[in-house]
């Protein structure tokens, strides 16, 4: 797989694929080789090859298009047009490669009145509904870039590249894949706009059983200004919370009656106030109240439950989430950390069949790096 060197997304689709076994090689610009290399931080670009070439001299472009002549599919990430103006379009890459899978990252996609807008995840996310039911009543919360740049974009051009190579395998075809951050994050509610439809969802912030308004999935903070994540939703999983609480079931209500909802959350959070977060996840260890500790991205690594299953590996020193999902069968390798832009430019060019004295010349006249 070719992935032409952008940010975010597109990067991370590159990365998940690498990370299941696919061999991933990045077109890095010359100007991010001149500029140096690797600082160890780069960990999107794990488990990848590194070219670098000039894409605005026709000899750079005609590298890549070798490369893409050999390869099975191509990810980019630039705003519509770009590739196009550079010479590695869909219909260039299919012109060497009829039955490559050309995958195409985008915020609001190829088509539409802001297809060619800027804009970043929470605007995407934005236009999708989903920031709108995000966070408390009071105004919206950006969950990070989550929900856009990752989950419902490169997630989905990883399975849209995935589907397609299904299908070019079968009828030779290949085929462009539209990965809009748009469509991604609106499919990624379609839970909540089944629950808006059956009239068991609102379209307000913090009035739903899981927006934080339910007493019982929410988090409350701990005697050490810590939190606790807590996810109560079915009758036997409130009891065990309860009885891990020791609350009297009749001094908060019923579950289910929302108006008895904020006498339950002064209790719960009076309560919680008590202990410590890991008192509380110590006490709740092993029961079925749906008790969690809200850990850090730092803390995350150290806990046992992730520690038993590898859930974070160490790469060259380097705590980060390991390869996901798990196979039975064929599962991939600890992948390499990422090398410096361009580090693997003379070992690309050498398997494309040029000589030493041509990736000499290349690189005296600036092509490649």
């Amino acid at each position: 797989m070719i992935e032409l060197a952008g940010l975010g997304p597109a990067p991370f689709c590159g990365m998940v694929l690498a990370d299941l076994g696919a061999e991933v090689t990045v077109v890095d610009r010359v100007s991010a080789v001149d500029g140096g290399g690797a600082t160890g931080h780069e960990l999107l670009d794990r488990g990848k090859r590194s070219i670098g070439v000039d894409l605005k001299h026709d000899d750079g472009v005609g590298v890549v298009l070798e490369l893409v002549a050999k390869a099975d599919a191509l990810i980019e990430g630039f705003r519509p047009g770009v590739t196009e103006r550079l010479g590695l379009g869909p219909e260039d890459a299919m012109a060497v490669n009829p039955g490559l899978v050309y995958g195409r990252m985008t915020g609001w996609g190829q088509t539409g009145p802001f297809a060619s807008m800027a804009g970043h995840d929470i605007n995407y996310i934005a236009l999708s509904g989903v920031l709108g039911a995000v966070g408390p009543a009071d105004r919206p919360i950006p969950p990070l870039n989550l929900v856009g740049d990752f989950g419902g974009g490169a997630m989905f051009l990883a399975l849209g590249v995935v589907s397609a190579l299904l299908h070019a395998r079968s009828t030779g075809q290949g085929q462009v894949v539209d990965a809009a951050m748009v469509d991604g994050s609106a499919l990624l509610a379609m839970m909540q706009h089944s629950m808006l439809n059956g009239g068991s969802w609102t379209d307000e912030r913090e009035s739903n059983l899981l927006d934080g308004a339910a007493p019982f999935y929410t988090t409350y903070e701990t005697s050490d200004g810590k939190h606790v994540a807590v996810g109560a939703l079915e009758p036997q999983f409130f009891a065990a919370l309860l009885e891990g609480l020791g609350v009297n079931p009749e001094s908060v209500g019923a579950q289910t009656d929302q108006d008895a909802w904020p006498q339950m959350r002064q209790v719960f959070a009076s309560r919680f106030r008590e202990r410590t977060r890991d008192d509380w996840a110590d006490h709740f260890g092993g029961e079925d109240a749906c008790v969690a500790p809200v850990l850090t991205l730092s803390e995350a690594g150290e806990h046992p439950h992730n520690a038993a299953r590898g859930t974070f590996v160490e790469i060259d020193g380097v705590s980060q989430p390991g390869p996901a999902p798990r196979f039975s069968v064929s599962a991939p390798d600890t992948p390499p950390s990422p090398g410096a832009p361009g580090a693997d430019t003379s070992q690309v060019l050498t398997a494309l069949g040029y000589s030493e004295d041509q990736i000499g010349m290349l690189r005296e006249a600036h092509i490649v790096a």
